[in-house]
């Protein structure tokens, strides 16, 4: 898929893989259904799940390093800044030819990878987010949409980036 394919797919991921509702219960079991899947396919990474400012869920799983907690935050960053995914952001930054500090912000404090996606909620708009590092970018990425599609019963297929 060419760059403007993935930005195109991804703001419909961000579009159908909005909530009704989205509270700590549903919070937590976003982490627990993240951490299951990564825990079947024996992936090494951590997992976040934040509200507003409030960290709900964090998991590390064998094989994270200390060094997937700064990439959370920092991605995490990128959600919150811009309220889209930390891919999209990063693929736009892509296309675009700049960096994060052609926005003036700090690569220290912010990282347009792929692995935090919005927890958007209909007709109130982004809440929190939902993050993964460990994997390759766009894997990681996957992997949210995966457990958002499994919440929210929409056909990953249909939105899964190829």
């Amino acid at each position: 898929m060419t760059i403007e394919e993935d930005v195109g797919r991804i703001a419909e991921q961000e579009k159908v893989l909005s909530f009704d509702a989205f509270d700590l219960t549903t919070a937590w079991q976003l982490g627990k259904l993240l951490q299951e899947l990564a825990t079947e396919r024996a992936l090494g990474v951590a997992i976040d799940v934040t509200l507003h400012s409030m960290p709900v869920f964090y998991a590390a799983l064998p094989g994270a390093t200390p060094d997937n907690v700064q990439w959370i935050r920092r991605k995490r960053n990128m959600v919150f800044r811009y309220l889209k995914s930390s891919y999209a952001c990063g693929l736009k930054l892509q296309k675009d030819g700049k960096t994060v500090e052609d926005n003036g912000l700090s690569g220290a404090d912010y990282a347009p990878h792929g692995g935090s996606f919005p927890i958007n909620v209909k007709g109130t708009g982004c809440i929190g987010a939902v993050t993964v590092s460990g994997l390759p970018q766009r894997d990681d990425h996957n992997l949210v949409v995966e457990a958002l599609s499994l919440m929210l019963a929409k056909d990953l297929d249909t939105l899964r980036l190829r």
